[in-house]
């Protein structure tokens, strides 16, 4: 028998099984209900609708693709790219060039025809490019301060030392910026970079890393408070959060990674909750649009007196009707409407550095061009309202939760500032979510600090195209020089 035969009988057998199976359920579930004093054909709605949304899901991790983009949504298609042209060698204008001669031996410079010697052809070499790696190596350093006196003998005086993040201490700044980047920058854990020292001669304990980590973010707090207040200043901040762990003995505490972000900054902060009274804190005082999920702690802020707009975020909105395509497939239909939006999206100028009228006229292109989404927003709303679907399906959430959000996901038409969706604070937050799952968070609450403060030093220097290494020492340089004040990723 072939294997389509076989395929097709499996196929067959298994339809067959199903039906036996949803019959004997629709059985029970009257029968329940008759004993609970439920309407049998609300409850067997209900659980049919569930065992569909389970089937669909399964389907979809089973034969469906792993992202959650729809070819569908993404209307008009984005121009073609131009035709690979293959993977020639990149250019490296950073790098330094080392030139290396090498020369035939001795015994080597004989002619193989005539057995006469071989001669140099002037300057002219065979050349060829090679990218190579020289080895991290760490080094015991003697400063030897040179001590100066007077014939007089009333006066000695000692060259000064080198610069020091912690008096006395024996390791360099620049030894604590590698540090710090290894762990905030490339997520290396603390143990994991003692192993890799030790294999590089330097013997070394987590402990003497850490007073490290802890002396730089001690020095550079006044920049980590700067950066919350530049972008507390900011016409419209995203802001989202995540979850961190805290591990102690006895058990690890789930923790929250609150993130405030802009074009040229991003703010974390660290808590033990993620409350209303976290959300009002960070953002206190603040007068603009604050753009978020559908989070509630956010929706608190706004009310009498309150100085803050709350716009939302078209991609969640996008995302929960994504997890309701494969049960209810009028769900495309939403999904579509809002691929209409981001193809208007596609064509305005961006606002991020521009600067005086510049801006402004943007701006106006801005508004004007979404004059095309207007009406794509009020047939949306009107396929939301026009839908049914029972409590507690995907279908019923996706459409409660766009509904309840309208006002704030209307908000980019009326204020050409406002992004589509906040996709640039999920962004910020991914070197975040990378360290979590590599040191899986942190050991003490000062930890969370340390953490919370470098990786905001760390990622808002990114932002500004600056290599972290280099920014980090200048900028601490810059605050032991300078106690009190910060050097800012704008201004260094």
């Amino acid at each position: 028998m072939s294997d389509v035969s076989q395929l097709r009988q499996v196929a067959q057998l298994l339809d067959a099984e199903n039906r036996r199976l949803h019959e004997r359920l629709a059985k029970l579930i009257a029968e329940n209900a008759a004993l609970k004093g439920k309407s049998a054909p609300q409850q067997l709605s209900l659980e049919l609708v569930r065992l569909q949304e389970q089937l669909a899901a399964m389907q979809k991790r089973m034969f469906g693709a792993s992202s959650e983009r729809s070819p569908q949504a993404e209307s008009p298609e984005p121009e073609p790219k131009p035709p690979q042209r293959g993977h020639g060698p990149k250019e490296q204008p950073a790098l330094p060039v080392i030139e290396e001669r090498h020369e035939l031996p001795p015994s080597e410079q004989t002619c193989g025809v005539c057995n006469g010697p071989l001669e140099t052809m002037g300057q002219q070499t065979e050349d060829s490019e090679e990218i190579t790696v020289v080895k991290r190596q760490f080094v015991l350093m003697i400063h030897k301060r040179q001590k100066y006196r007077c014939r007089c003998n009333a006066s000695v005086q000692t060259a000064p030392a080198p610069l020091k993040l912690i008096p006395g201490g024996r390791y360099s700044l620049a030894f604590a910026v590698e540090v710090a980047i290894q762990k905030y920058a490339y997520h290396l854990p603390l143990e994991r970079q003692v192993r890799m020292m030790r294999h590089e001669g330097l013997l070394v304990d987590s402990q003497t890393l850490w007073d490290q980590i802890e002396a730089l973010a001690r020095v550079l707090r006044p920049m980590y408070d700067a950066i919350r207040a530049h972008i507390l200043l900011a016409d419209v901040l995203h802001a989202d959060e995540t979850h961190w762990l805290l591990m102690q003995k006895g058990g690890s505490k789930k923790w929250y990674v609150w993130a405030l972000s802009t074009e040229d900054a991003v703010y974390y902060h660290l808590n033990a909750s993620r409350s209303k009274d976290v959300a009002r804190r960070l953002l206190d005082g603040y007068r603009g649009v604050a753009l978020t999920d559908g989070y509630a702690a956010y929706q608190t802020l706004q009310g009498p007196g309150s100085t803050l707009r709350l716009a939302h975020c078209m991609a969640h909105v996008r995302r929960k009707f994504i997890e309701a395509l494969p049960a209810y497939p009028q769900s495309q239909q939403a999904i579509d409407l809002i691929g209409q939006l981001y193809a208007v999206e596609r064509t305005l100028p961006q606002l991020s550095g521009r600067q005086g009228e510049e801006r402004e006229q943007a701006m106006k292109i801005r508004l004007d061009a979404r004059k095309k989404s207007a009406p794509v927003m009020k047939e949306f709303h009107t396929w939301l309202t026009s839908q049914d679907a029972l409590p507690k399906s995907l279908l019923h959430e996706a459409l409660t939760y766009t509904l309840a959000l309208w006002r704030g996901l209307s908000l980019f038409l009326e204020d050409p500032r406002v992004p589509l969706d906040n996709n640039l604070c999920e962004r910020d937050l991914r070197g975040v979510v990378v360290g979590r799952k590599n040191h899986y968070g942190s050991r003490s609450e000062r930890g969370t600090q340390a953490a919370a403060q470098l990786y905001t030093v760390v990622e808002t220097a990114l932002k500004h195209g600056h290599d972290p290494r280099d920014f980090l020492l200048r900028a601490t340089t810059f605050a032991l020089q300078n106690p009190g004040q910060a050097l800012l990723p704008w201004n260094g």
